[in-house]
Parts: C-alpha cells; structure tokens; sequence
C-alpha cells in the first residue's frame, strides 16, 4: 500500500504524466470540462472534497511555476486569493477573465481535476516546472537566466 501523498490512483497517475508547461487545473464541482482534457473527477458531495484540500496535496506532488485564476479570484473572493499566494508563493501568479478560465484555459488544460467545491470562481490553473537546482546541478551546466531567481531562492532554503 502506498504510504503517503495522493492516493488515489486516477489522479496519481494522471498527474505522474505531466511535463514542463503542462497546464493542470484544479476546480470547482460546476466547472464545464471540455471532453479533450483528461478529467479527474474527485467529487462526492458539496465542498468533498474541498478545493484547498486538493490543491494543497497537488502542491505536494508538483513542481509550479505559475498560476493562473479569475480575477474574479482577486476581487470578490479574497480567503481563496490568499490561500493561493500562501500555497504557491514561490510561483508568479496570472490573472485571467472568469470567460478565458472557462474556455482557453480549460481547452488547454492537461488534466482538470474537478472537486466537490460549491467555491466562487474556484478554478485554478498550474503552470508545471521544473525542480531549478536538480536539473542544473551538473558541473559546467550554465543555469539561464530567467531561472537565476528560482536558483538562488533555492539556494536560501537550504543555508
């Protein structure tokens, strides 16, 4: 038996396929999925289980380096905006219209993992990366510069 992490094999797996730029979304028990994308379909009930539940278990599996939600988000429903920028801090977040989370983000999105949440605007996109200073640690490996910031706050964790 797996010990800990996601446990549900669906969404394990599904998430196991993700690569750097891949889009995952996150979202709300109303959410229109596009039949395109791989759905994880985790809802029970009304708020089960809850958005924050899952995206802070994706947060555990994944490497984010954006993140993407309604600006709805930012201006009518400030407990949810907070737990983003709290959960993904080190991510550079991205505002869309509530139109745009519907239908261009949603076509694009790899997998949309849909929970049981009665959320307002609860439909949050994450931007995969990749772990800065696994991939160069190699001597010799120049690191670009457009990860020179992940780099060095990489570094700070660990002095």
């Amino acid at each position: 038996m797996k010990r800990n992490g996601i446990l549900n094999a669906q969404l394990s797996g599904a998430l196991a396929t993700l690569g750097h730029t891949d889009l995952v979304m996150v979202v709300d028990a109303g959410f229109p999925i596009p039949s395109t994308a791989t759905r994880v379909d985790l809802a029970i009930a009304e708020d089960l289980p809850k958005l924050e539940t899952v995206l802070e278990l994706v947060s555990k599996e994944l490497i984010v380096e954006g993140v993407v939600l309604a600006e709805d988000v930012v201006t009518h429903n400030e407990p949810l905006a907070a737990f983003v920028q709290e959960t993904f801090s080190d991510a550079p977040l991205e505002t869309r219209t509530h139109a745009e989370m519907l239908g261009e983000m949603a076509q694009r999105a790899k997998i949309i993992i849909r929970t049981g949440a009665f959320n307002p605007w609860g439909n949050i996109g994450l931007v995969c990366g990749v772990d800065v200073p696994r991939w160069f640690d190699e001597p010799g490996v120049v690191v670009p510069d457009y990860y020179q910031d992940r780099m060095r706050a990489a570094e700070s964790r660990t002095d």
